[in-house]
């Protein structure tokens, strides 16, 4: 399996609310209805809590500012996924979860990887 990890950071124009809230309950149930021609195994989302919690531990590392929250999509490989992108239906719904992101993400902002798990404990 391999991962997507997606560091998000909200439009400007909302609030950490309005975003988790969209991300969640519109966002969401659009990568859900997409899954299976796209592939993707599992999808969770890591809503990030108010700065107050997590200020201090950012303080005492001199780490940048927090991102709004994390998406992790799992894959069963980089070749299936390849493969999938070949076909229409596939290509399309990539740009349907594209155009919805560009509500609420900060595309420029906003890194994201492809990975592979290891398991420490």
């Amino acid at each position: 399996m391999i991962k997507l990890t997606f560091a998000l950071v909200r439009l400007p124009s909302l609030s950490r609310e309005d975003f988790q809230a969209y991300w969640h309950g519109t966002h969401g149930p659009l990568v859900t209805s997409v899954r299976e021609v796209l592939g993707i195994q599992r999808y969770v989302q890591m809503h990030s809590l108010p700065d107050q919690f997590s200020e201090p531990v950012r303080a005492s590392r001199d780490a940048p500012q927090p991102y709004d929250g994390v998406a992790q999509l799992w894959y069963e490989s980089l070749e299936a996924l390849g493969a999938l992108m070949t076909k229409p239906a596939a290509q399309a719904a990539a740009r349907l979860l594209l155009e919805d992101e560009r509500r609420f993400i900060d595309h420029a902002r906003s890194p994201l990887w492809w990975g592979q798990e290891r398991v420490i404990f």
